[in-house]
């Protein structure tokens, strides 16, 4: 199975710039009007800001796993984009919110560091 999740945003440009500096890279694909950054095997994050989804722009909400959280907000705060507190659950995820310039909900989720000895470290 494929994920592609939609990014509906209004400006093309603008979010092309700021989904590359939030991936890291520029998109892996371009697909006619679609940007696709592939964030897993199988899964796709696709800006898009065709008049189709002018409706649901800043209506979007993804939670990507992560590992180095604090190097990702870091780099993510070098080009000048904030995000929300960040929470630790009771399980130990850490999770935060970063919102991209529509208001697209980019929720990033580190688990806990575990030991070798499947123990948290």
């Amino acid at each position: 199975m494929d994920l592609y999740s939609i990014m509906p945003v209004r400006d093309r440009t603008k979010a092309r710039e700021w989904f590359g500096v939030f991936f890291g890279r520029p998109a892996d694909e371009v697909i006619g009007a679609e940007h696709l950054w592939q964030v897993g095997e199988n899964a796709w994050i696709v800006v898009d800001d065709r008049e189709v989804r002018a409706g649901r722009v800043g209506m979007a909400m993804v939670t990507l796993g992560v590992t180095g959280l604090d190097t990702i907000l870091e780099r993510l705060a070098a080009h000048g984009i904030g995000h929300e507190p960040v929470e630790t659950y009771s399980n130990g995820v850490r999770h935060v919110v970063v919102l991209d310039p529509d208001g697209n909900s980019l929720s990033l989720a580190e688990p806990p560091a575990v030991s070798i000895r499947g123990e948290d470290a």
